[in-house]
């Protein structure tokens, strides 16, 4: 998904690849943190408004903020990584 929202080719739906990977990102970080954060008053509400704003069609929605503000940069910095261990991954299949 972040390849093809990094594409020159601007036709897919790059809002909703944006999306899907924000929330990728904020479920493997919510399977490590869940144990201790559903304790707190009001945790699935302010989750379910998280979700909310990530979704929400305007353009300052929170996909869009933190995919170029978190997710990008840390992905720019590592590609080269993860490309390399996807090739190793794909030559040993």
């Amino acid at each position: 998904s972040i390849k093809a929202i990094e594409s020159n080719n601007k036709e897919d739906d790059t809002m909703w690849l944006t999306y899907w990977v924000v929330y990728g990102v904020f479920c493997v970080a919510e399977s490590f943190s869940d144990l201790f954060l559903y304790w707190f008053p009001f945790y699935y509400a302010g989750k379910c408004l998280f979700l909310v704003w990530c979704m929400a069609p305007v353009p300052w929605n929170g996909s869009q903020v933190l995919y170029h503000s978190i997710i990008r940069p840390f992905f720019l910095k590592h590609h080269q990584a993860v490309d390399n261990m996807m090739s190793d991954i794909s030559a040993k299949a």
